[in-house]
């Protein structure tokens, strides 16, 4: 993957190499490089294959990875692109010209994280959170518990535990 990675080092100017196993690396670029970097891996590298594309949100940088899995089945080989968005008014521009399934993760995205590809089919079509009003819920600062005590009653005879307090007492019995 080293050699893989001088390539796109001399075509981009591409930044930290990560390199988990010896088939599967991650290289981080700015957006703007973005496409062109997927289009050589795709036509000239052999990464034919999206495996998918996913969000990160690093709320105390104020911002988003976006990380682009490709897989060249024929040399059993991954390459993960990585681009950071700022989180405030973030866009980034579809690649499902490239990979049509593209478009389904880009729905995903934009309803889970609030990161916009408008020119994306469907992406302003509501996809998994039908009828949602409040702020997209994977992103970080989406308070979890306030979302579930404003919308479900609490049941009768439900009691809450402190996980930690609890597995110690379950797994050490007498041990207060």
């Amino acid at each position: 993957m080293h050699a893989l990675y001088d390539r796109l080092k001399a075509l981009f100017p591409v930044g930290e190499f990560t390199e988990q196993r010896s088939n599967l690396a991650f290289v981080t670029l700015p957006g703007a490089y973005l496409r062109p970097a997927l289009l050589h891996l795709r036509d000239r590298e052999g990464f034919t294959h999206l495996v998918l594309l996913t969000a990160v949100d690093w709320i105390e940088q104020g911002q988003f990875q976006l990380t682009y899995l490709l897989s060249n089945r024929a040399e059993n080989r991954d390459i993960g692109l990585r681009v950071m968005l700022p989180r405030l008014g973030t866009v980034m521009a579809s690649i499902h010209d490239l990979w049509p399934t593209a478009a389904t993760y880009q729905r995903e995205l934009r309803e889970m994280f609030g990161i916009d590809f408008p020119d994306s089919p469907g992406v302003y079509e509501e996809f998994i959170l039908e009828g949602w009003n409040d702020i997209p819920p994977y992103r970080r600062d989406f308070d979890t518990l306030q979302y579930a005590q404003d919308s479900y009653a609490q049941r009768p005879g439900r009691e809450t535990r402190d996980p930690e307090s609890h597995m110690k007492q379950q797994l050490y019995p007498g041990k207060g």
